[in-house]
């Protein structure tokens, strides 16, 4: 089976990572875990996950620990967008309060069952893969924004040397060698020029373009990501009943 996103749990509790490992791998998920979150710190960057799932007490580092430095840290700039999910047996509403703040996406109280668990996973990777949607869409509306500028500022500074050479044909002797080779000259010279810069802008639209077709390619509508959820948690459903 391929695996349907890459997912990190750091609980000190090893029945509880063996119960996850198990459960979320004949779901299609590739798991890792740790048990505690300074060993949690290490395998992110190793394992580069697309959703952790951190017990709030732990040994050495605590899961709110590890979110603060997931999320302020520069240290771990490249993974602050990496949703969590925080595990607690606390119930208190400040806690709560706490952890939302400090950025988690998800805060389950224990005991827990698996199929809210799994419904909360399903949340949290459907909304990360909304936001990089948006994003994909966002870079590509820029790139589109660069082509337009590149566009304006060509016929912009096309349009100069074209009405000096308009100028120049409308004051020309043309019983005058001398005038007559200076405008040839003087055709000549904006013809390269405005060919080299149709040459440049002709690369940067090939350039852009293309970028714009990968960028599309990522993409998902709505439907076929819904789609793809939906079908990817129907094996949970299958395997459940």
């Amino acid at each position: 089976m391929d695996p349907k996103g890459k997912i990190l749990i750091a609980d000190e509790e090893q029945i509880n990572l063996e119960f996850f490992d198990v459960m979320l791998s004949k779901l299609g998920f590739e798991v890792e875990t740790a048990h505690d979150g300074e060993v949690a710190l290490e395998k992110v960057k190793e394992f580069e996950p697309d959703l952790i799932m951190l017990e709030n007490i732990m040994p050495k580092v605590s899961g709110w620990d590890v979110t603060r430095t997931l999320k302020a840290d520069e240290e771990y700039a490249e993974y602050r967008h990496v949703p969590i999910i925080m595990f607690s047996a606390m119930q208190d509403v400040k806690d709560k309060i706490e952890g939302f703040e400090l950025g988690i996406e998800d805060y389950i109280t224990k005991p827990y069952n698996f199929s809210e668990v799994l419904a909360r996973i399903r949340a949290v990777l459907r909304g990360r893969e909304l936001s990089e949607q948006v994003l994909q869409r966002e870079r590509r509306i820029a790139l589109i924004e660069t082509l337009n500028k590149s566009l304006v500022y060509f016929t912009t500074h096309l349009r100069a040397p074209v009405k000096e050479v308009l100028e120049s044909a409308a004051q020309l002797d043309p019983h005058n060698p001398e005038a007559v080779q200076s405008f040839v000259k003087q055709v000549k010279h904006e013809s390269e020029t405005t060919l080299a810069a149709l040459d440049g802008l002709e690369e940067e639209i090939q350039d852009l373009l293309a970028k714009g077709h990968e960028l599309k390619s990522q993409e998902l509508t709505l439907e076929l990501l819904e789609e793809k959820y939906q079908k990817h948690f129907e094996q949970y459903r299958h395997s459940a009943t």
